[in-house]
C-alpha cells in the first residue's frame, strides 16, 4: 500500500536523521557476534553515574539499519542525568531478522544491566522490540526466549510499532514487517511469538509498567499501532503530544525530546509499595 507523506514531515525526518552521529565514551560487547556489542553514555552532572537511573535505548529504523542515528539523543539523555546504553543487533536483511534479532534483544536485556534496574526505551521498530522483550514472560515456556526474571522496571515506547500484522497488512516501510518474518511463508507461524499485541490479547497485561507516547502529527505509522495496544494492555498509560510528529520525540533539544525525558524521570522514579 503506497503511502505519502507531507512536506512537513519529510524535512522532519531528514532533519532529526542528518543530525551528526555522538561516539560515546564506553563501549562494550554483550555477546561472541560482531553485532552484540553497545554504547554508553554515563550520566553527567552526578558524582556516580553507576547510582543514576538507568535507560537502555532500542533503535527504530525498521529493523534494517544502525543504531547511529539514535546516538545523539542518547547522549542527550546522559546530558539530563541518565546513564543510556544503546545496543546493537542483528538486523534484517543482513545477520538479522527472525530469530537472530530477537535472540540479540533477550541477551542485551538479560546482560547488559547486569541486575541493575533499567528503563527500556525504543522508538519506532525499536519500541517494538522493547513491547516484546517486557512480554517475554507471555510466551510459551518452551520459548527459548521464556523467562520469569530479569524484566526492566518500566518500558517506554517512542511512537512504537506494536502491531506486526497491522504493519504487514499496511505494507509499512515496503515490506519490513515480512522481511522481518523470513517472508510471508514463515510469517503466520513466526508472528505469534513476536508480535508484541498478539502476545498481549487475552492476557490484559505484560506485568511490567509501560508507557506508549506518540506526536499527534505522526505520519510514519497508523495511529492504531498506539490505540489498540494501549487499549489491549490494560494498566499501559498512552500520551500524546500535540503537534508532534515521528521523529522530533528523539530529537536532543526539541520540546518533544524534552517530554520524553520527564516521562523517563517519572519512570525511573522509585515505585511506592
Amino acid at each position: 500500500m503506497s503511502r505519502t507523506f507531507s512536506d512537513v514531515a519529510l524535512e522532519e525526518e531528514r532533519r532529526v536523521l542528518s543530525i551528526k552521529p555522538v561516539l560515546a565514551p564506553v563501549h562494550g560487547k554483550y555477546g561472541d557476534h560482531p553485532h552484540q556489542v553497545y554504547d554508553l553514555w554515563p550520566a553527567q552532572g552526578t558524582e556516580s553515574p553507576d547510582d543514576a537511573p538507568l535507560v537502555m535505548l532500542l533503535h527504530g529504523g525498521y529493523w534494517r539499519y544502525d543504531r547511529m542515528h539514535l546516538t545523539p539523543f542518547a547522549a542527550h539523555l546522559a546530558q539530563h542525568g541518565f546513564t543510556t546504553v544503546l545496543p546493537g543487533f542483528r538486523r534484517s536483511g543482513g545477520a538479522g531478522g527472525y530469530p537472530a534479532t530477537f535472540d540479540d534483544i533477550a541477551l542485551a536485556v538479560d546482560t547488559i544491566p547486569a541486575g541493575r534496574p533499567f528503563v527500556l526505551a525504543g522508538h519506532c521498530s525499536g519500541g517494538h522490540l522493547a513491547l516484546w522483550a517486557g512480554a517475554r514472560g507471555l510466551l510459551p515456556a518452551d520459548s527459548p526466549w521464556h523467562t520469569t526474571t530479569g524484566f526492566p522496571a518500566a518500558i517506554l515506547g517512542l511512537a512504537p510499532i506494536t502491531d506486526l500484522a497491522g504493519t504487514i497488512r499496511e505494507d509499512l516501510s515496503s515490506g519490513a514487517g515480512l522481511q522481518l518474518l523470513g517472508g510471508a511463508d514463515e510469517a503466520a507461524a513466526r508472528l505469534p511469538l513476536v508480535d508484541p499485541l498478539t502476545l498481549l490479547r487475552g492476557r490484559g497485561t505484560t506485568g511490567v509498567p509501560t508507557v506508549v507516547l506518540h506526536g499527534e502529527v505522526d505520519e510514519e505509522l497508523p495511529h492504531e499501532q498506539f490505540t489498540d495496544y494501549v487499549a489491549a494492555h490494560t494498566d499501559a498509560e498512552l500520551v500524546t503530544l500535540p503537534g508532534t510528529g515521528h521523529y522530533t520525540l528523539i530529537e536532543p533539544g526539541s520540546d518533544a525530546a524534552r517530554s520524553v525525558i520527564d516521562v523517563l524521570a517519572r519512570m525511573c522514579r522509585p515505585r511506592q509499595s
